[in-house]
């Protein structure tokens, strides 16, 4: 087996062993870097020597004989993600020059596992979109058919997961950014609960939504991942101080008498692809043979979802990137001139993209006088019921099962001339972001045009304990995660 294939649990094995070194490990994924992103590009920087030296040092601790869980293990971060003394761009040329002076928290974390950091990945700009072709650098490619997107805006963490680039990445989820590219790609990825993780240094498109999270090979890394980037941490206010418990253990319950609830809302959609909503209810069919049982739920105001989402994250996004105006870092427009309000408009109009300025617009307009009750404050409304329907609905079921999105990937370009239809890819993902519960996206099949298709488990706050056990029994029970695409 060529180590760029290896699962965090199959390298932590033959590092704990003294089989492979992980600066072996380290350049054999630097090599596929090299081999495979020129067909991919999920990486905007790639820190090779840095890498090779944090990987030295996790051999030194090794063989000290401590080993943290991560020691040694390859892993990339999306460009989301503030990395002390390495570029962080956002995927925005407002950005473009931008190098952190600090860490952000799960990355800190991840370096105190001993984790290695082989690169920062391609996302759409400031997380705005779900195609990872709104980056003003370049457009990451699908690694199953490099014609079709992967999903976004963590497109980049997961295509270079699916394409063995690194063992495992952290992406951001503000409507379904980790889960939507995870199913796309053929990846396992995890959203956890709003404040499990801290969101230190994360640079925020939308603060009441964003989640960071992992994208992983197996469900068992994904749990590996979560316990060293999860807990309190007191520079985040939005951050519970509440237990972190043993997720590997959760790995081996298994799922019977596990009542899993079946949302008419979320398979009686216009638009869903015949082809998803049948694989995904195979799925389910094969949770059931392995001893859950499934009930019916209501989730009444899921139509709704999408509009509130799209009024109360371009909002919060217009609040947040006003920070963005050529004075105190970043890009400045050299021909502004001496007029403040011209500089400022020249600045934006010019670092910003498009699907930015989109979203900041009608974030805005939501935002202005005489405007805020009719939109903003309607949405948070929408809001306060979408949540109380997973509440009503986790009364009666322990998971939530449903489509991760409507249809495979499609091919790039389909949705640049129609965002409306991009923002309607989100309609099953984006109600958990709102609710703040935790979600995740398994492997569960392909299309016939042999592209991967996700299965969404849903659980209540501060479960992924629930979601771990179901996803990991699933996974155990199919073939589907130990497939990769021919490069």
């Amino acid at each position: 087996m060529s180590l760029h294939t290896l699962t965090i649990a199959q390298a932590r094995d033959l590092l704990e062993r003294k089989e492979i070194s992980s600066v072996e490990l380290t350049r054999a994924v630097l090599e596929r870097i090299q081999q495979a992103d020129p067909l991919v590009h999920s990486y905007l920087t790639v820190i090779a020597d840095q890498a090779l030296e944090q990987a030295a040092r996790a051999d030194e601790e090794i063989a000290r004989g401590r080993m943290a869980p991560l020691t040694g293990i390859p892993i990339a971060i999306k460009d989301v993600l503030c990395t002390k003394g390495v570029r962080t761009t956002c995927g925005s040329r407002i950005l473009e020059g931008f190098v952190p002076p600090y860490d952000a928290f799960v990355v800190q974390r991840l370096k105190e596992h001993g984790a290695v950091l082989v690169g920062k990945l391609n996302m759409d700009e400031f997380a705005m979109g779900s195609t990872t072709e709104h980056s003003a650098y370049q457009v990451t490619r699908n690694p199953w058919n490099r014609e079709c997107i992967p999903g976004g805006s963590s497109g980049g963490s997961a295509a270079a997961v699916a394409a063995d680039m690194c063992l495992a990445s952290l992406g951001s989820d503000t409507g379904g950014s980790i889960r939507q590219p995870a199913s796309h790609c053929g990846v396992v990825g995890l959203k956890p609960t709003y404040g499990r993780v801290s969101r230190f240094g994360l640079v925020a498109f939308a603060s009441s939504l964003d989640q960071i999270g992992p994208l992983s090979k197996t469900v068992a890394d994904s749990a590996w991942m979560l316990q060293a980037i999860a807990g309190h941490d007191p520079a985040d206010s939005t951050c519970a101080p509440q237990p972190v418990p043993d997720y590997s253990a959760a790995l081996s319950r298994g799922v019977e008498g596990l009542k899993i609830g079946i949302p008419e809302a979320h398979f009686d959609t216009p638009g869903l692809d015949p082809e998803v909503a049948a694989t995904v209810m195979k799925a389910i069919d094969t949770l059931k043979a392995l001893g859950a049982q499934t009930v019916p739920v209501e989730l009444p105001h899921t139509e709704y979802g999408v509009a509130a989402y799209y009024v109360i994250a371009p909002s919060e996004a217009s609040s947040n990137l006003a920070r963005y105006d050529g004075v105190k870092y970043g890009l400045r427009n050299v021909e502004a001139g001496d007029d403040l309000i011209t500089m400022y408009r020249r600045t934006r109009s010019q670092g910003f993209g498009q699907e930015v300025q989109r979203r900041i617009l009608l974030g805005t307009y939501a935002l202005s006088a005489g405007y805020y009750d009719a939109y903003y404050r309607k949405a948070s409304q929408v809001r306060t019921l979408i949540m109380r329907d997973f509440s009503s609905a986790f009364e009666c079921c322990d998971l939530i099962a449903s489509p991760v999105t409507p249809t495979p990937a499609p091919p790039i370009g389909a949705h640049v001339d129609d965002p409306l239809a991009m923002y309607l890819t989100d309609v099953y993902t984006l109600p958990a972001n709102l609710a703040g519960i935790p979600g995740i996206s398994v492997p569960c099949g392909f299309s016939s045009s042999g592209l991967p298709i996700g299965l969404q488990l849903m659980a209540g706050h501060f479960q992924e304990e629930r979601l771990l056990t179901a996803a990991h029994a699933f996974e155990q029970a199919t073939e589907f995660h130990k497939l990769r695409p021919e490069m």
